[in-house]
């Protein structure tokens, strides 16, 4: 399904999505008419002002039984290029968890908007050394740690290290 027929299907005008995402409506009409390329963060703006999961933006439909290989996962990048997150479950295979592996370049930083309210994210830190930012709070990780914390609020993936973090990023959303 598009934008276009998504908006449509839950009733909402490009100006009511923009005022829903955050996304202006101008930018909105040039993704509908694949004339832009969005970036990560405003896919997420979107998902959240349609009320949707990311993974049901950006994919298909939950399947009975589902396969995702690695070379064929979906890989996003960020605007600047130093954020790249990949699924690492079938689209729609949860409706209520997303879990990707993000490769966070040295010293790269990425702002993430809010989640839906009570949105909750664990964020498991597989090589390199990311600070988290979440709302004014800053906490320091390293290979092996993990940070759970409610994500409907600003926060930021630092990498404070001279090479690359990898991380698992699971996203729990509310019932």
């Amino acid at each position: 399904m598009n934008l276009r027929e998504m908006r449509k299907a839950r009733g909402l005008s490009l100006d009511r999505l923009a005022v829903a995402s955050g996304v202006s409506r101008a930018a909105l009409s040039q993704i509908e008419t694949q004339r832009t390329n969005p970036s990560l963060g405003v896919l997420w703006k979107i998902a959240a002002g349609l009320g949707v999961h990311f993974a049901e933006l950006v994919g298909v439909t939950a399947q009975h039984v589902a396969i995702l290989r690695r070379n064929e996962a979906q890989v996003l990048r960020s605007s600047d290029g130093t954020l790249e997150s990949r699924p690492l479950t079938p689209s729609g295979a949860s409706p209520w968890t997303e879990a990707y592996e993000l490769n966070l370049a040295a010293h790269g930083r990425h702002l993430s908007e809010p989640h839906a309210t009570g949105t909750r994210e664990v964020v498991v830190v597989l090589d390199g050394q990311l600070r988290m930012r979440v709302g004014d709070e800053a906490h320091d990780l390293t290979t092996g740690d993990a940070i759970s914390f409610i994500a409907d609020q600003p926060h930021v993936y630092e990498n404070v290290g001279n090479s690359n973090v990898r991380c698992h990023d699971i996203i729990i959303y509310t019932r």
